[in-house]
């Protein structure tokens, strides 16, 4: 017998001798093979996990960084809207709470996106909102600028109407003044006849014209006569005879009241000597409602 044939027949012996072997060889292999499968899937399973975290932790950066973008979007909206900027105020502390997230699984990562895009619709809100606003500013700027200027236009044009009115009340009030003509101032003995001697007068007579005025207001008017010594001494008979002029006080000698209806009226104003009389250039001033309206002059001897 050769020593294959003694070697096959040892084996078929052993397996003669033991049954089981074979099936617990067949087990072990089984175990073998299922512990490889398990083996591989593991590693599969892990570079799987591995790869979905990379992808998670890349688009939780993303959208991290698309957040902090989006923060500073927020800090560039400007606005003059209280309300509009407290509403601002409370999204941008809503992506602060966001951007604190340790977002780790999909879930948040979900939750982020959500709050993203709902944060992209406010902000597009928010920034019509305040285009509007800065549209409508515009507008009332623009508005505001045309009524300032038409305001002004009305204020220049108001005052050369003020002017105008001014001036045609100066002219009106100029033009309204009853002024006096033929002005004689006649110095008269005691029997009335005109005589130059001091020592011979007794009455200063001044007979005028008030003239036509058809502007100037009708009525009972009083002419204040001025008779003014050549040492430039108002002869006035009582301290009490005085009328304002252009605001200051003036002395008057004597005064005489006519009624005035608009058209000539002759009068003649008396004036009695009381021994203040001397010789030289006398002045007469007529005065009516605060106006000049005439004067003369004559001389004693």
């Amino acid at each position: 017998m050769t020593a294959i044939e003694k070697k096959s027949v040892d084996q078929i012996s052993v397996k003669k001798s033991n049954p089981q072997l074979g099936v617990l060889i067949a087990i072990v292999i089984a175990l073998a093979l299922l512990l490889s499968g398990l083996i591989f899937k593991y590693y599969d399973q892990k570079s799987k996990m591995t790869e979905m975290v990379n992808v998670l932790t890349e688009e939780k950066d993303s959208l991290s960084h698309e957040l902090e973008n989006m923060l500073f979007r927020y800090d560039t909206l400007k606005t003059s809207n209280d309300s509009l900027s407290r509403e601002i105020d409370l999204e941008k502390d809503r992506i602060k709470k966001l951007l604190a997230l340790q977002a780790s699984n999909a879930q948040k990562i979900r939750l982020y996106k959500k709050e993203l895009g709902t944060l992209r619709e406010i902000m597009k809100s928010y920034i019509r909102q305040i285009d509007s606003l800065n549209t409508k500013n515009q507008a009332l700027q623009a508005e505001n600028k045309e009524v300032k200027t038409q305001l002004h236009s009305v204020q220049k044009t108001n005052q050369e109407l003020q002017k105008i009115k001014e001036d045609l009340s100066g002219k009106v009030a100029v033009a309204s003044v009853i002024q006096a003509k033929n002005i004689v101032a006649t110095p008269l003995n005691k029997r009335s006849k005109p005589r130059n001697r001091v020592d011979r007068v007794t009455k200063i007579r001044v007979c005028f014209t008030l003239r036509e005025n058809p502007i100037a207001s009708a009525g009972y008017k009083t002419v204040y006569l001025r008779l003014i010594r050549p040492d430039n001494i108002v002869l006035a008979p009582s301290p009490d005879n005085v009328i304002e002029i252009d605001g200051k006080t003036i002395a008057y000698s004597v005064s005489r009241e006519v009624e005035y209806l608009n058209q000539d009226i002759d009068m003649c104003i008396y004036w009695d000597n009381d021994g203040s009389l001397i010789d030289g250039n006398y002045t007469v001033e007529l005065y009516l409602e605060g106006n000049l309206i005439g004067h003369t002059d004559f001389i004693l001897e």
